[in-house]
């Protein structure tokens, strides 16, 4: 669902990025009121319905809403803001797996809380625009982890080849309290809206067990630190802590010294240097631990190009070869991860208890897991790649048809290769690149 911002907040918007562009010693001091501005209250209520998502603690839906009445709930919400009654609910903690086996953990605000949030998102957003950095590609407007390949993909050709491939142990969860509230304060001096923020970082974080029993914990407030992954304010604060580290890269010296250039992706980053790479890895861990945040040293080393390889955002940097040129040179293509874990996300699709759905619905589903895919990994050589996933979509889905119709395996004669595409509607991906260019900027 796609949303179009009312006039009346681009306005907001506009002027605030403006003046923050034009001063950038600027403080300000009057925001909250705009928090609780009926068009920015209501457009944020439309862009978390949007992005819909499970209820928070309080077990609200956004049906429950509607059935309240839209406005109605949204005017209360208001009166709460304004008279500064507003509190924040705790935030409801769900684990969610990861590739590697392990699990990340996710907060769930409530949907009041995540219109606030977001209202204040709105508001702040265009500020600190102003402020982060061209190296930080993660959650802003006309840019994406693409750029910051293509990024990576520009530097690395045009002689950075000592690479610091960074990792970062729970980003998230580490980011410290007072530090953040300090890059916040250093544009925003509104007691009321850094009061808000606090409130949210310091919120309780709450968990049920697999027995139904709830259980609180007050970690961020005792600890000082953490801040929910969910949370639609999240994204914002990571990336103006990260901007921390980034701008004080450059100022130090250290860009110029090693002509080592940041590449930044939320808590993912990589340093492109042209010499120096261990030495910079130093200062990189040194700047980390004065930012209070913890080097993932398992994860973290120096790779040189083109002997090794490493991974950013999904794709493997190295080595390639072009067939169609004949020649070898430094490129990108998807990760044998990324390969992995969509032929996991098949496979989980096509399980046998799914086979009571229609085959139409089945290769739909197919289609929009392979395309998404592959819209995001349409840089460099991909045939191979592509292939291999083809491959196991066709595999999958015929071995689903034959359970479905009760066919014996492997099901040639009933379900030949033409007709999964032709007569299913199964998507081709080695087609696509046809026309798709090789990743050369």
């Amino acid at each position: 669902m796609s949303l179009t911002t009312p006039t009346s907040v681009q306005k907001l918007q506009m002027a605030l990025h403006a003046k923050a562009k034009e001063s950038p010693d600027f403080r300000f001091y009057a925001l909250y009121d705009k928090v609780y501005r009926k068009d920015v209250l209501a457009y944020a209520y439309e862009r978390c319905q949007a992005n819909a998502g499970a209820a928070g603690v309080d077990e609200q839906t956004f049906e429950n809403i509607e059935q309240y009445g839209v406005e109605r709930w949204l005017d209360e919400l208001a009166q709460a803001l304004k008279s500064r009654t507003y509190q924040p609910q705790p935030v409801r903690r769900v684990y969610i797996p990861k590739p590697d086996g392990k699990q990340r953990p996710l907060g769930i605000p409530s949907i009041r809380d995540r219109v606030v949030q977001t209202a204040a998102v709105l508001v702040l957003e265009p500020i600190f625009e102003a402020d982060l950095q061209p190296e930080q590609y993660a959650y802003r407007a006309d840019r994406s982890a693409l750029d910051a390949v293509k990024h990576v993909h520009k530097l690395i050709n045009t002689g950075h080849e000592e690479i610091v491939d960074a990792d970062l142990s729970s980003y998230f969860d580490t980011v410290p309290h007072a530090e953040l509230m300090k890059s916040v304060a250093r544009r925003v001096v509104d007691g009321a809206m850094l009061h808000l923020i606090k409130m949210w970082l310091e919120a309780p974080v709450e968990e049920t067990d697999d027995g139904g029993n709830k259980r609180r914990s007050t970690r961020n407030r005792d600890e000082g630190r953490g801040t929910p992954q969910g949370a639609p304010i999240s994204p914002l604060l990571s990336n103006l802590y990260m901007r921390r580290f980034v701008l004080g890269w450059k100022k130090l010296g250290y860009e110029e010294r090693w002509r080592a250039y940041i590449v930044n992706y939320a808590d993912d980053l990589v340093i492109c240097c042209r010499s120096g790479a261990e030495p910079a890895l130093a200062t990189m861990r040194a700047m980390m631990s004065r930012l209070k945040l913890t080097v993932n040293d398992s994860k973290t080393r120096v790779c040189y190009l083109p002997e090794e390889r490493f991974d950013f955002l999904g794709y493997t940097f190295g080595r390639c070869y072009s067939m169609r040129k004949g020649r070898v040179f430094l490129g990108t293509v998807p990760s044998k991860k990324r390969v992995q874990r969509i032929c996991r996300a098949i496979s989980d699709e096509t399980r046998l208890n799914t086979v009571w759905q229609d085959s139409t619905i089945m290769v739909g589903k197919l289609n929009r897991i392979m395309t998404g895919w592959a819209n995001y990994f349409c840089l460099g050589p991909v045939s191979n790649a592509y292939s291999v996933v083809d491959q196991h979509a066709r595999m999958r889905l015929r071995r689903w048809l034959c359970d479905k119709h009760k066919e014996s395996w492997p099901g040639y004669k009933r379900f030949p290769e033409a007709s999964l595409n032709a007569e299913f509607g199964l998507v081709n991906l080695p087609r696509r690149t046809a026309n798709l260019p090789w990743a050369t900027t």
